[in-house]
């Protein structure tokens, strides 16, 4: 069954940890591992129905690399590189371009969210474009203390793992509130 709830997501520290990226002489990245549990969690909310969009900062060729690599290429029904948008998160320009790509309009924003890693980015880019944002504060590479309310996200995971439940909770909520 096809659910209400649209997942955007980032990709490094999120899906993909960056600290095990291996970079060509051009600075693709060629090869990286994933975060623990985050392959399972992606495989099971597309096979759960929920359009996956990619919103992500770097190459085009370096995402594709990894995810064909890792086999998760096909779980993501769009993606929003910033190579090819021109601009990079917290830029609306980032979120604008998945909803389009989505065939989304702006009373769809109620049922997106947003999971990244970084709060000055993926959050603050999530909270000002007027969606959900979720925060996996899994890596020690950035600050995650909000600086201010844009910061802030609705939601944290501390895993990649309790975003399954943490979704299918929310998709709840929204169906029981006749939201979506």
């Amino acid at each position: 069954m096809t659910k209400k709830l649209i997942i955007f997501t980032d990709s490094g520290d999120t899906i993909i940890d960056e600290s095990t990226e291996i970079h060509n002489e051009d600075g693709i990245v060629v090869h990286a591992e994933l975060i623990p549990g985050a392959g399972e969690t992606l495989k099971a909310l597309y096979e759960a129905g929920y359009v996956i969009a990619m919103v992500a900062d770097g190459e085009e060729q370096s995402f594709t690399n990894v995810y064909e690599k890792n086999g998760l290429g096909y779980c993501f029904h769009t993606r929003t590189i910033s190579e090819i948008v021109g601009i990079q998160k917290p830029s609306g320009r980032m979120f604008q371009d998945a909803m389009e790509k989505n065939h989304l309009a702006e009373e769809d924003k109620k049922r997106v969210v947003m999971i990244g890693n970084n709060v000055k980015k993926d959050v603050a880019g999530a909270n000002r474009f007027g969606i959900t944002s979720i925060l996996i504060d899994w890596s020690p590479r950035y600050d995650m203390i909000p600086a201010d309310e844009w910061e802030t996200p609705d939601y944290t995971i501390h895993e990649p793992k309790e975003l399954l439940a943490l979704v299918e909770r929310l998709e709840a909520e929204f169906k029981k509130n006749g939201n979506i």
